[in-house]
């Protein structure tokens, strides 16, 4: 029999929480770790498909192949969360959310998410941090790596294609990937052609030199929307360079310096569909482009020393956003008298300085830390945190945690403005005090758990003022909101190749938000039979409820149901070569939070893996 495992080896850390690796055992926040293993299982397009099956994520999207996406953590806007890839913050400058499917899900190591404010580490991040870790250079001559394809319903298609090696003192991981659909329903096509590469330098023993760059070009038919007389498409690049530099300091010191530059741009056409008396098919609605870049760096110094791992870190960074809105004829006309072009320019510099120490004294792990922000849009903030674990026994732990977190306004609320709404210079940040407690354990026969309870406190939240009754409207600093809720998660040892993992979050809020939402809940349930040599299944259900008014259109009383099968038909040492097959919503699932944009019926795929 084999004992599932609670905690890490001590190669297997996660650097989320502090910035630096240490064992899940001594991480006192809510988190949860993705590996390359579990997204190969589940054979995933996009990172939207692998954050739905966590417990305390809720993703707000159509699941068509490609799909844009909004996530909420623990009752949180997407706003609110932080999405890094390899230490670059993800997020629009414009609207503060993070889209993803411009990152590979092929490129992926791990993926840590962080549930609840992590402000004291990160900065603005007041709903939680989705890190996104890529895979390592090689450290080996000879290449491995990997190539890969499937197709299915729609000409969806998918081909990846990765391998790393090491030549010298030089190390590299290169990938390439290409994603097309003609959509599964509703006019949603997608076109996405993505490149990554890393390279690491060992200069000496103790001093490595590291670089990454990637590209993305997503594409995507947004869809008809028949109740607006609108259909929809965007366009997207997106590119980003990094240089680091990693050195150890004698026996007890570390350091590292980081920078970064990113570029993305997002194009959005709305076109009438020409249903209605408002305009004619094809004639321009709105178009609005926003093109941002970001540069920044990093710099953090380590001492480990007896019973103490301390970080002392500062971060930089400054921001630039184009943007602009082009109005059709009838946004020009009366009521409305829209401008037919309308550019702004807003820029942000943020400056950071954060200190944390994990203390390991017996069974106990204490982290305090904190860190002092200052942008040039709202100012400064201080952010501290408390974190205790505690360890029962070889297979159960504690954990408690109390932050104070915050999230700064987007850009486009404070300096831009969106169709209808206009700026507001004077927004401060939303701020919450967050209080968390769980539990872990592996000592129940056959069985692991893990529970999660959480409290947090919202103040200055954002809500638009529409007082005056008509334009203009704009977004002021109003709203409390008090979250409550509770997490667990639930998974079976194999017994007979086969096991049985579970899921269930539950979210109260207070007031309702702007949607009418008084609760969310979703829970998720697994079974899957691994024979540990040639072949794997898996049958995966989700369900979730979005508490939404009958005004939306919505339907998502309903689990979706998704069958996934991994065959090895050839293996020579350290090659082979697998079949796989996802019948996607096998029992035809409805599952939507809007009328006009509804999830796929059943649809399958099946590929080809080879492994080298």
């Amino acid at each position: 029999m084999q004992i599932l495992r609670l905690f890490y080896n001590e190669k297997d850390l996660v650097v989320s929480p502090t910035r630096y690796p240490k064992p899940i055992s001594q991480v006192a926040e809510n988190i949860t770790v993705i590996t390359a293993k579990n997204i190969e299982d589940m054979n995933a397009h996009t990172v939207a498909e692998i954050l739905n099956r966590v417990p305390g994520i809720f993703i707000n999207f159509n699941q068509d192949f490609g799909a844009t996406s909004l996530f909420h953590i623990q009752g949180s806007w997407p706003r609110h969360v932080l999405v890094l890839l390899d230490g670059v913050p993800w997020n629009y400058l414009s609207s503060a959310s993070a889209e993803i499917n411009s990152i590979p899900a092929g490129i992926i190591e791990r993926i840590e998410i962080i549930k609840g404010p992590a402000s004291s580490a990160w900065g603005s991040s007041l709903g939680g941090v989705i890190n996104i870790v890529t895979k390592s250079a090689g450290n080996s001559e000879e290449p491995g790596g990997s190539i890969s394809a499937s197709y299915g319903k729609s000409n969806s298609q998918d081909y990846r294609a990765q391998v790393s090696s090491k030549a010298g003192s030089v190390g590299y991981y290169l990938f390439a990937g290409h994603q097309e659909s003609d959509g599964l329903r509703d006019s949603r096509d997608f076109d996405n052609t993505s490149l990554y590469s890393k390279v690491k330098i060992s200069v000496s023993k103790h001093i490595n030199i590291g670089f990454t760059m990637g590209y993305s070009e997503p594409q995507i038919g947004l869809g008809d929307f028949p109740s607006g007389d609108i259909t929809s498409a965007g366009d997207s690049r997106t590119f980003f360079g990094t240089a680091s530099l990693d050195a150890l300091i004698g026996r007890d010191f570390s350091f590292n310096l980081s920078v970064y530059h990113f570029k993305q741009k997002s194009v959005i056409i709305n076109n009438w569909l020409g249903l209605g008396s408002t305009g004619s098919a094809g004639e321009l609605y709105l178009d609005t482009c926003y093109d941002e870049e970001t540069t920044g760096g990093s710099g953090q110094l380590v001492w480990r020393h007896g019973i103490h791992t301390a970080v002392l870190g500062v971060d930089l960074s400054r921001g630039k956003l184009d943007q602009t809105t082009t109005a059709g004829s009838y946004l020009q006309s009366p009521p409305y008298i829209t401008p037919p072009i309308t550019k702004t320019h807003p820029d942000i510099d943020k400056q950071a300085i954060y200190i944390n120490d994990t203390i390991i004294i017996g069974r106990w792990a204490i982290t305090p830390g904190v860190r002092y922000d200052h942008n040039s849009i709202t100012g400064s903030f201080i952010s501290p945190s408390l974190g205790v674990t505690y360890k029962l026994g070889e297979d159960s732990i504690l954990r408690a945690s109390v932050a104070r977190g915050f999230t700064i306004p987007p850009l486009s609320w404070t300096s831009g403005g969106y169709l209808f709404t206009d700026p507001n210079p004077s927004l401060d940040p939303e701020e919450v005090w967050s209080y968390q407690a769980g539990a872990e354990t592996g000592a129940i026969n056959y069985l692991w758990l893990k529970a999660t309870v959480f409290h947090h406190e919202l103040e200055n939240a954002l809500v638009l003022d529409s007082s005056g009754g008509g334009q203009p409207i704009f977004y002021i600093n109003e709203g409390k909101v008090r979250r409550n809720g509770i997490e667990i998660e639930a998974e079976t040892v194999p017994i007979y190749n086969m096991s049985m993992s579970a899921g269930f979050a539950y979210v109260d809020i207070d007031p309702t938000d702007e949607r009418g939402v008084s609760y969310n809940y979703a829970c998720s349930i697994g079974i899957s039979y691994d024979d540990k040599k040639s072949f794997r299944a898996e049958l995966f259900g989700h369900y979730v409820w979005w508490d939404l008014d009958g005004s939306c259109m919505a339907e998502y009383d309903d689990f979706i149901w998704d069958l996934n099968l991994n065959k090895k038909i050839w293996s020579k040492e350290k090659a082979a070569t697998e079949l796989f097959f996802t019948a996607h919503n096998i029992f035809n699932g409805s599952q939507y939070t809007y009328g006009d944009n509804k999830n796929p019926e059943t649809w399958i795929e099946a590929g080809i893996r080879f492994k080298f």
